[in-house]
């Protein structure tokens, strides 16, 4: 979808209610940060989701910034900030750590805690040292099977193995 202001794609798209009627825009960067100082100036209130917006456009998330946060990966299972962004599911117990700075303020806006406050599963996995070991040695067999690093990958498998069945 186009920018309603220029044939740049749009990368926003703001729903505002005026009048208890829907009102959709979509938005470039560039026409999204001009829109969002212009309402965040005519308001008086400071509580909307375009001053939210607004603000987070303010603190620094550009494009730039962004592209470096991607790049970012973890480096237990290798998965980058951006699979993150897309799936949505973070690649293993290690990525709370390593993507910490990122996840704290989206963790706090969905729960309202960064800290588990509630039950926990009576039979949940006591070794998460284990788990993410085993992750990181598949990790590492994937990518020496990619290079062709064929005895490594084996000695990897059998580490692997080993792990598994060990009580």
């Amino acid at each position: 979808m186009k920018c309603q202001r220029c044939d740049k794609p749009a990368t926003f798209h703001i729903t505002e209610l005026t009048g208890g009627k829907p009102q959709e825009l979509h938005l470039c960067e560039q026409h999204a940060r001009a829109y969002l100082t212009e309402s965040e100036s005519e308001q008086t209130s400071g509580a909307s989701l375009a001053g939210a917006l607004a603000q987070h456009l303010a603190v620094g998330q550009t494009a730039e910034e962004l592209a470096r946060l991607d790049q970012q990966s973890c480096p237990i299972c290798g998965i980058t900030f951006f699979e993150f962004r897309k799936e949505g599911r973070l690649g293993c117990p290690h990525d709370y750590t390593c993507f910490q700075k990122e996840l704290e303020p989206l963790i706090l806006n969905i729960h309202g805690e960064s800290q588990h406050v509630g039950k926990r599963p009576q039979r949940s996995p006591g070794n998460t040292e284990r788990q993410t070991e085993l992750i990181r040695l598949r990790r590492e067999m994937k990518e020496a099977i990619q290079g062709e690093e064929y005895e490594r990958a084996s000695k990897l498998r059998d580490e692997i193995r080993q792990i598994e069945q060990a009580p």
